[in-house]
């Protein structure tokens, strides 16, 4: 039998790793809101149909940014350029590609105030989104920290201390999406 302190362990050792994922999905979709700025996350992740199957563009594709609000995409593959271009078209960048027969250039606009703040709710969502994401694994481990209590592997003296160290924990990971949605903020309304 394991003893009480590896069973409170094994419980924070699962939370923390689902809590730090919830963390970086959050960056990930960060990462996909537009700032004005050119950057092949807007678009590496976009599905272009390749030979009958939809694959991340990343795959078929190199980027490069020779200027803050140029994009370029270089196929690997020249077949590949209008299925890219068509991918592009059909996703919710609203840009329109330009296609010279090797490579596409997308032109990013200065980003209006009105879209600047429609970017800021979606990243505010996004971060709400992360926060639940938390406190869900907060619950659930809770849930098996009373089960570990019930079953009694461990006493009530030491389900308190976890539940303390968990709402730490908690509050650290909440902290962090915090810290990220203020920074993107800034990035979006930074002109």
């Amino acid at each position: 039998m394991m003893d009480d302190d590896s069973l409170i362990g094994a419980v924070f050792s699962d939370t923390k790793a689902k809590m730090a994922k919830a963390v970086s999905h959050l960056q990930g979709e960060f990462q996909a809101i537009r700032t004005g700025r050119a950057t092949p996350a807007l678009v590496e992740h976009l599905k272009v149909e390749y030979y009958g199957t939809d694959v991340p563009m990343q795959q078929i594709a190199g980027f490069n940014v020779p200027e803050p609000r140029l994009l370029v995409i270089t196929p690997y593959d020249k077949s590949a350029l209008k299925a890219i271009e068509r991918a592009i078209q059909n996703s919710d960048l609203g840009i329109n590609p330009s296609n010279d027969g090797s490579v596409i250039r997308l032109s990013f606009p200065p980003l209006t105030e009105e879209r600047r703040r429609d970017f800021v709710k979606i990243a505010k969502h996004k971060g709400e989104e992360a926060k639940v994401a938390v406190r869900n694994v907060r619950r659930a481990a809770r849930h098996d920290l009373e089960a570990l209590e019930k079953d009694g592997d461990i006493s009530s003296d030491e389900l308190e201390r976890a539940e303390k160290d968990l709402e730490k924990v908690t509050h650290d990971h909440v902290a962090e999406i915090d810290r990220l949605l203020q920074h993107k903020e800034q990035e979006l309304l930074e002109v």
